[in-house]
């Protein structure tokens, strides 16, 4: 037993040395990779810092016999915290870069790593249960009876094992970016960017899914909690590009400004949305930086995966149709291909169902046609006049989102196939009647059909925006959200996301947003 215990106290102090020294050398990193696993952003920062230091010192309090125990304990009890984060976070299905060993091992946190500080905890465990009883002899007293021959060689060979796990660490992050490198050459060469006419469907690259074919559906959350679907991102009329991205991907963040970019200058021809995996924090201060909307959140790559887009950065057009529209290409250079082809041949995409139909009333099919598109490079600002949009009322005319003169009115964007929006249904009826002093007046405007609408059971006019229009051109690109007009039709609110932000906006303090709503 007490060569057992000697051992295993070798183990531990070896791995929280190499990890802490790991660390310290990739702080930036580290306290990233604590932002990823749900630490707040104030405490990430010391975390990151005290962390290395606190491994390091477990390590060296397991060498000597008469703090071993301790040492022992501060182990268990690290590993204990590691394991529940971990297994916290697999549970969410969220995988965040581990980073147990800094630059020299950083991979996404998952089954393996979990079982592999299960299996050191157990090791502490057994430190812990049997240490304090019956302690090993001390490393620096063992190492003292050797002699000087010995003692060098068994450092020499602590050394080279040492630099041998370096090593094979270093050649495994080598060949593994190698291989992501021959991958995306074989995608680029095997998918050219090109098939956005809108042919009979064909077989499809590698990789990537029939031109023609139905484009996968989804339903994602934005970073501001807000709901889209597919069909609302091609509901205006206009193509879409899916570019699949990750926040820790060096070649995605390059492309960022021009992402920026693209979204700003080819609004009235393209929507980008990027589908992204990684946390809300993550992708929120990668993309504000440089002014880029539109993001959704997977949980891991399920989005991608249906698409079959394998790597990133890695984009997909779909037609207005909601047919796929190109193949995927990746890299930057391919995706930049992709996009220009697609705001320079806008007429080859298939147009929505019904985009063709105009005037009041209803079409044949007994929906109300689509309102007028209104082409807007970017969201108007406070004080600017409202955009001149129009949608249906139940009745089938055409109605300003203008504003009521003389009253300041609250446009909340709504679809009611989005589970944020059915979430605060229940606050909203309680404010809608009985609005609190000074409110403003409540248009809500919605996709879905009458049908929908009238389920709502609301007093306040809902108005029929089945193809999505109306939200964009005010800046709002998901649901549910709101935007305040004055008096006098002005823009006198930014747009406010999700539950709170938008109760909080009509002036009432949301009861619970969390529980469904009731039937009255």
């Amino acid at each position: 037993m007490p060569i057992v215990l000697t051992a295993a106290r070798l183990l531990l102090a070896g791995v929280f040395a190499l990890a802490g020294l790991a660390k310290l050398a990739d702080r930036q990193g580290s306290e990233k990779a604590l932002t990823a696993f749900g630490i707040p952003g104030v405490l990430s920062r010391p975390l990151g810092i005290g962390l290395p230091f606190i491994e390091l010192a477990v390590a060296i309090v397991l060498l000597p016999a008469a703090f071993a125990w301790f040492g022992s304990l501060g182990a268990l009890s690290l590993l204990l915290v590691f394991v529940v984060a971990i297994a916290v976070n697999l549970a969410r299905g969220r995988a965040p870069e581990c980073h147990c060993f800094g630059q020299l091992h950083s991979a996404p946190a998952g089954w393996p790593t979990l079982m592999r500080n299960a299996g050191l905890a157990s090791v502490a465990g057994l430190l812990v249960w049997q240490g304090r009883y019956h302690p090993a002899p001390s490393v620096a007293g063992w190492m003292s009876g050797l002699s000087l021959e010995e003692r060098l060689a068994i450092l020499g060979g602590a050394a080279a094992v040492l630099l041998l796990a370096a090593g094979v660490a270093l050649l495994f992050q080598v060949l593994r970016q190698q291989g992501r490198l021959l991958l995306r050459l074989e995608a680029l060469e095997a998918r050219p960017p090109a098939g956005l006419s809108a042919s009979p469907a064909q077989d499809a690259p590698a990789g990537g899914l029939a031109v023609g074919a139905r484009a996968p559906g989804f339903r994602l959350a934005g970073l501001r909690g807000e709901t889209m679907t597919l069909d609302a991102l091609v509901a205006a009329g206009k193509p879409a590009l899916l570019l699949f991205t990750n926040p820790n991907c060096g070649p995605c963040q390059a492309l960022m400004p021009e992402v920026g970019r693209w979204q700003r200058e080819h609004a009235a021809l393209l929507t980008i949305a990027l589908v992204s995996e990684g946390t809300a924090e993550q992708n929120r201060s990668k993309s504000a930086a440089h002014g880029v909307s539109q993001v959704l959140l997977q949980k891991k790559r399920e989005v991608a995966d249906m698409y079959q887009a394998w790597g990133t950065p890695a984009a997909v057009l779909v037609s207005p149709d909601g047919a796929v529209g190109s193949a995927v290409v990746q890299g930057s250079e391919a995706i930049s291909a992709l996009v220009a082809q697609a705001v320079a041949e806008p007429l080859l995409l298939r147009p929505a169902a019904g985009a063709g139909a105009r005037g009041n009333g209803r079409n044949g099919n007994g929906n109300h046609p689509p309102p007028l598109p209104v082409a807007v490079s970017e969201a108007p600002k406070l004080g600017d006049r409202a955009p001149a949009v129009k949608v249906y009322d139940l009745d089938g005319n055409l109605t300003p989102l203008t504003g009521l003169p003389g009253r300041q009115t609250l446009l909340l964007f709504w679809n009611p196939g989005c589970g944020f929006c059915q979430q605060m249904l229940n606050d909203l009826r309680q404010w809608d009647a009985d609005p609190p002093p000074g409110a403003p007046t409540l248009v809500v405007v919605s996709t879905g059909s009458a049908a929908d609408i009238q389920a709502m059971k609301l007093r306040s006019p809902v108005l029929l925006d089945e193809a999505f229009q109306a939200g964009p051109a005010f800046g709002a690109n998901g649901t549910p959200m709101a935007v305040l007009l004055d008096a006098k039709g002005r823009i006198a609110s930014g747009v406010a996301a999700g539950a709170q932000a938008v109760l909080a906006l009509a002036g009432a303090q949301p009861v619970s947003v969390d529980r469904p709503p009731r039937e009255s």
